[in-house]
């Protein structure tokens, strides 16, 4: 690992005299995961996702990033802040974080930051258009570190919380941190209207009623194989979205070759 590109294992002797293209902020959650995966799950994988992407896109595209320490203020779901230390950050809480993040940033020359988050219930956009009317010249993007690749080519019943996507990728970077010995089942139950199974209409599932051991999916078929497959994928996936928020124009041409708008005869 090219420790110049990880803030939580860097320091200034390396960093200072080098130049960064991009500062990777990933964005987790302090929660319970199943009965097997550590509280800070969400953490830990957005920042290990977010390294490797660093390194590939050191070595495809010649780009420098620098990954800072993950955050883990989560926003949380009705039945889970009751839930033994699990930590419910409220969006005021979590974008005076992020505020104070892009502040120190932009006053120290950096223009690109992109937000590689962890946890489901994180919602950045109100976020960052907000910090778009105080930072105009500074690009702020967001993605999950799970988004750019399906999961279903590479699990057998991936599910959404404590899984087997999140069980498999925590293995295979630090399988010290699972108990798989001691996984429930992850049964979830859902909505019993069909507006909102269908996602028609939303509202925040309330955790109490939808799981019995916090998971949403069985964990129980995770491999360390499956999760190094699925890491290696995304990562991949990252460094060429990188690559993409480093470009010099972000937008295609405007077509002024036709008249738009109303046509009176």
């Amino acid at each position: 690992m090219d420790k110049t590109l990880d803030l939580s294992v860097s320091n200034y002797g390396t960093a200072k005299d080098l130049n960064y293209d991009i500062a990777l902020l990933p964005w987790g959650a302090t929660e319970p995961h199943g009965l097997h995966l550590p509280y800070m799950t969400d953490a830990i994988l957005s920042h290990d996702l977010a390294v490797d992407a660093a390194m590939l896109a050191l070595e495809r595209h010649g780009l420098r990033a620098m990954v800072m320490p993950p955050v883990t203020m989560g926003s949380q779901n009705p039945g889970q802040r009751g839930l033994k230390f699990c930590v419910h950050a409220r969006y005021e809480t979590q974008k005076a974080i992020l505020t104070d993040i892009v502040a120190s940033l932009y006053c120290q020359g950096m223009r690109r930051l992109w937000i590689i988050n962890g946890h489901g219930g994180n919602n950045f956009k109100n976020m960052i258009r907000d910090l778009a009317v105080d930072y105009p010249d500074m690009l702020i993007a967001t993605s999950e570190w799970f988004g750019p690749v399906s999961s279903r080519d590479y699990f057998d019943n991936p599910g959404d919380h404590a899984d087997e996507i999140e069980t498999s990728v925590m293995m295979h970077y630090h399988p010290e941190l699972v108990n798989i010995a001691d996984a429930g089942d992850g049964r979830a139950g859902g909505f019993a209207s069909e507006a909102l199974a269908k996602g028609q209409a939303w509202l925040p599932r309330d955790w109490s009623r939808i799981s019995a051991d916090t998971g949403v999916g069985d964990p129980r078929l995770a491999t360390a194989a499956k999760g190094k497959r699925y890491a290696q994928a995304c990562a991949s996936a990252l460094a060429d979205i990188l690559r993409d928020l480093c470009a010099s124009d972000l937008y295609k041409p405007l077509d002024t070759s036709s008249q738009y708008g109303l046509h009176i005869r």
